[in-house]
């Protein structure tokens, strides 16, 4: 019996870490092949639809339509040559593209704030959500170039008169978005975090945003969309001396059509790029919380609850 061979060790944990390892690597690898087939195929309808476009505008040979390889080629002579310092932007694109998007950033992030806040606020009591309701639907009924008018007479024609009509137009989406999100919070979590005695911090952090975040991130991208709608349209009143609306203006009085589609050109990809990367904000938040605010949540009631047993 003592000549028998000892039996070898087994080493569990290193064979799971293993499986981990190798399962981890292969989800990578089909998530990036998922990815770049996505953006392939984006990519193609693209230029699909760019080489339509050329052969349509070659084919009618138009002064009224022009192929999107001269209005590339203007966009950039026009916007985008400027020196390395400047990061290739020209005098023109510093006098056109920045002043709207600052504009246009500072109407959003008004509209959020605001939004966010006061549905946290409304959302969270179902009587000031019932009485607000009613006024909340008029206000967001009302289209907002109507209410020009009366920003005019209230801020006169500049850069305040822009900011309030933005804001009031963005505001809407956020604010009910989020006071619908707010109240679609589980109400048992909510129970358990009055037994808890979570403080309103607490709760506001750990259970009410993870449950309101992907309302929110749904009244943004609305709301994203609105603002630069309104930007836009701000700028083609009077009183305004530079912007995108305005240099629109400008190259439609000069009947400068090639400047007027590469200002439409430069809009939608303006659009299309503020959008990807509030998608890309959202996707890492919600992300984030949809699987760990849970926890979070669950580890803080716990600690707490462990030091008032001690107390105790």
């Amino acid at each position: 019996m003592s000549g028998a061979p000892a039996p070898e060790p087994r080493r569990p944990a290193a064979h799971g870490a293993a499986a981990r390892t190798a399962h981890a690597v292969a989800d990578t690898a089909a998530r990036t092949t998922h990815l770049a087939r996505g953006a392939l195929l984006r990519l193609l309808v693209l230029v699909l639809a760019l080489a339509a476009w050329q052969l349509a505008a070659q084919a009618h040979g138009s002064v009224y339509f022009p192929t999107p390889a001269r209005i590339a080629r203007h966009a950039y002579e026009l916007w985008f040559s400027g020196p390395v310092g400047h990061v290739f932007l020209t005098p023109a694109a510093v006098d056109t593209i920045l002043p709207s998007l600052g504009r246009m950033s500072a109407g959003f992030v008004l509209a959020a704030v605001v939004g966010i806040g006061l549905g946290i606020l409304v959302g969270r009591s179902p009587m000031a959500y019932a009485l607000c309701d009613p006024v909340l639907q008029f206000a967001r009924a009302v289209p907002p170039p109507t209410l020009v008018p009366v920003f005019v007479v209230v801020f006169d024609f500049g850069t305040p008169m822009q900011l309030a009509s933005i804001v009031f137009s963005a505001v809407w989406p956020v604010l009910i978005n989020t006071a619908e999100g707010a109240r679609d919070t589980d109400p048992l979590r909510l129970d358990v975090a009055a037994v808890l005695r979570l403080t309103a911090v607490e709760r506001l952090w750990f259970l009410l945003l993870p449950s309101a975040l992907p309302r929110i991130f749904a009244g943004l991208r609305l709301s994203l969309s609105l603002c630069l709608i309104l930007m836009v349209f701000s700028e083609l009143l009077p009183g305004t001396a530079n912007g995108i609306g305005f240099a629109l203006t400008e190259a439609q009085s000069r009947s400068d059509l090639l400047t007027v589609w590469a200002v439409l050109v430069l809009l939608g990809a303006l659009g299309y790029l503020l959008n990807s990367g509030l998608l890309a904000v959202e996707k890492r938040l919600t992300g984030k919380r949809d699987h760990q605010g849970s926890r979070k949540a669950s580890r803080k009631a716990s600690r707490k609850a462990s030091r008032k047993g001690r107390t105790t």
